[in-house]
């Protein structure tokens, strides 16, 4: 396939079968669950309902089952993803560590950390972090300063990370560091670690938002000691691990859904008689088909063993490009009644502000645009 094809496929009937059952939990589940908390999406928080879901074997799903998993398809866990997302429901506690953070652990720890860890993830009992980004790097991954030494036993490490989600309220984040000296190849010499939150010498400071809410964090390491096993794969291999982490973290349906509770209520606002309403909703409709499918075939793709690193990169892009053009259309067309309906005004409100870091948070848009001209052969 060429860096831009996705492959494509139909849902098998078992994923309808599992779709409603999760629907069902959901509706009883989340019942007088208010659209403000729902707007928040896969950033709101609830340590009680990711234990929940794993009660129910709806975390790791597609995981071996030696490591906790149900061994289902790609798709069976991407009916359970979608229906979370449609329903605004409060997966922020559990989402890194399902879907990167068990998946790294499983390809590159298989016989030392994942088995301790991987099973409490879908239990929805351990949360995770990715310690990636650092003050002056911001999506320049090559040029973070946090640096691992060798001691005896095991390693330091010393530096910051920032823009960390959810450090304050997990057990483990996962570092990307420098184990080497760097060289003319900016790539070589990194690593990743599994971080103990609350080992000596690690703080976590807040980052508080526009929007008042505490998700982001900076995290200070000062020669905190992590023993031998903790060090993931293979010592300066870390940027290409963390490269098949990304591609779980950018082509998810959480790339296009993040405004679906207010295009919800442009929905049951739509006045029919209003041609420039009914277009608009037919508008973002087609796109959300569109990137739903794309998505899916990635999900394909990479349970195949195919590196879409590149359709990846175009999905959260595009993505984020339609799901932020989602509050603007909501005021231009809806406002004027939409005003009166508590619902609406809560998502309106809500995404108004959070909708510009859509494109930040998984890789800024001019990274990702540099991915896939990358990938297009035009630089």
């Amino acid at each position: 396939m060429t860096p831009m094809q996705i492959r494509l496929g139909e849902m098998p009937p078992e994923c309808e079968v599992l779709r409603q059952e999760v629907r069902a939990f959901l509706r009883d589940t989340l019942e007088g669950f208010p659209v403000a908390e729902r707007a928040k999406s896969w950033q709101n928080n609830s340590r009680e309902f990711s234990r929940k879901l794993g009660a129910r074997g709806w975390l790791g799903m597609t995981w071996p089952k030696q490591f906790g998993g149900q061994g289902r398809s790609p798709l069976e866990r991407y009916v359970v993803i979608e229906e979370l997302l449609a329903a605004g429901a409060p997966v922020g506690y559990h989402w890194i560590s399902e879907r990167q953070s068990g998946p790294l652990l499983i390809r590159y720890a298989p016989d030392t950390l994942a088995p301790k860890l991987v099973p409490l993830i879908a239990k929805g009992e351990l949360g995770f972090c990715a310690g990636l980004s650092e003050p002056d790097s911001g999506s320049d991954l090559a040029s973070i300063r946090t640096k691992a030494k060798k001691v005896a036993g095991g390693w330091e490490i010393t530096g910051r990370k920032v823009w960390t989600s959810r450090a304050h309220d997990c057990e483990y984040m996962i570092a990307l560091v420098r184990t080497g000296e760097k060289s003319e190849d900016r790539h070589a010499g990194l690593s990743q670690f599994l971080v103990d939150i609350k080992l000596p010498g690690l703080e976590v400071h807040p980052i508080r938002t526009q929007l008042g809410t505490h998700t982001f964090n900076e995290v200070v390491l000062d020669a905190v000691f992590v023993p031998d096993e903790c060090l993931i794969g293979v010592e300066g291999q870390g940027w290409a691990q963390v490269l098949n982490e990304l591609k779980h973290e950018r082509s998810g349906p959480e790339r296009f859904l993040s405004s679906t509770q207010l295009f919800q209520q442009m929905i049951k606002l739509t006045d029919l008689r209003r041609e420039s309403q009914t277009e608009i909703v037919g508008r973002i409709f087609s796109k959300y088909l569109a990137l739903r499918s794309m998505s899916q075939g990635i999900a394909l793709m990479m349970a195949s063993g195919e590196d879409p690193a590149v359709q990846a990169s175009l999905i959260k892009d595009q993505g984020a490009v339609m799901e932020q053009s989602i509050p603007q259309l909501a005021s231009d067309y809806f406002a004027e009644h939409g005003r009166t309906d508590p619902a609406f005004v809560e998502a309106i409100d809500y995404l108004t502000v959070a909708a510009p870091s859509f494109s930040l948070r998984g890789g800024t848009r001019e990274i990702l645009r540099g991915i896939i001209a990358r990938g297009l052969g035009l630089r």
